[in-house]
């Protein structure tokens, strides 16, 4: 058997769609898209955020955290939990701590980038899933994860009642699913929503959406320390050929934040300000091709919205 057919044997295409096929998958409720904010560091950055969205009608769905559970005290964690409960939305927070914030020599060195997001032992992997459970606990529903072994373990705990069963998994970028064979085992370990590479080009997305179900998140602007991808004017396609899928408005020249903390405080808050503003640019974009394509109402089935009164 040749490789493609090996490929086609196993139910995945024959190689990258660069015919560009049009998604037939969609959200629950019909969507196309979904906006997601990511690197919004804590309570005031979310709380700016949602008053930037407000002002500039822009539907932000989902915002996500690259600090950590852990970093954040639980009074921060509450008013996180609480203000994504009250706006519908959802909050997904990292699980820590990774490589990169250990002694690993190898994650710091020149070819460890790919190692930096790994569980650095079994400790470290002790320490993301109670901040999994700790997250739960205070009543979020979505947690981001970059390590395969935690994603194993995540699933088996939720499968087991041990995590409540509406807790979704949210595959870290520095995960890297680069190809449809990798997406679709990340699938079947129990990942909810995948975040792709920056720079994957449209019929790799095609490859890859047509060989898992589960949402794509794809960063339209990226930070520096991603690649810097700027393809605001790519939007329309990536809807269409990625669908279901949240769009992802990152950052290019801005500083990393990671992590953050009060310190920081005023940077994250105008950078949160302004991934916002980007996603009005985006939609902007996306109006003007004059498509079809639908997104969601905020609160919207299959959003993990924090549940801050069943916890009460």
């Amino acid at each position: 058997m040749n490789s493609r057919a090996l490929l086609t044997a196993h139910g995945l295409p024959a190689g990258d769609l660069n015919d560009l096929p049009t998604s037939p998958k969609r959200f629950p409720d019909g969507a196309w898209y979904r906006v997601e904010i990511p690197s919004t560091e804590g309570p005031r950055c979310l709380a700016a955020a949602l008053d930037e969205a407000a002002r500039l009608d822009v539907p932000t769905h989902r915002y996500s955290q690259g600090t950590g559970v852990a970093l954040l005290t639980e009074a921060e964690l509450v008013e996180m939990a609480e203000l994504g409960e009250r706006e519908h939305v959802e909050v997904s927070l990292f699980a820590r701590p990774n490589a990169a914030w250990g002694p690993s020599a190898s994650a710091r060195a020149p070819a460890g980038g790919a190692l930096a997001a790994a569980a650095w032992g079994l400790d470290q992997v002790v320490a993301q899933l109670d901040e999994i459970q700790r997250a739960a606990a205070l009543g979020f529903r979505s947690v981001l994860i970059a390590d395969i072994g935690v994603l194993r373990l995540f699933s088996e705990m939720r499968d087991a009642g041990e995590l409540p069963a509406d807790m979704q998994a949210k595959i870290s970028v520095m995960l890297p699913a680069a190809n449809a064979a990798a997406a679709r085992v990340l699938e079947e370990l129990g990942a909810n929503t995948i975040n792709v590479p920056v720079d994957l080009t449209l019929a790799q997305l095609a490859a890859i959406r047509a060989a898992v179900d589960v949402p794509l998140d794809v960063y339209v602007e990226s930070p520096d320390n991603l690649g810097g991808i700027v393809r605001l004017h790519e939007i329309a396609e990536i809807v269409r050929v990625a669908s279901p899928v949240h769009v992802k408005f990152g950052l290019r020249n801005a500083p990393d934040l990671y992590p953050s903390g009060s310190h920081l405080e005023s940077t994250a808050v105008a950078l949160s300000v302004e991934r916002v503003r980007r996603a009005r640019v985006g939609l902007d974009l996306l109006r003007r091709a004059d498509v079809p394509w639908t997104t969601s109402e905020l609160g919207a089935p299959g959003l993990a919205v924090p549940t801050v009164a069943v916890q009460a």
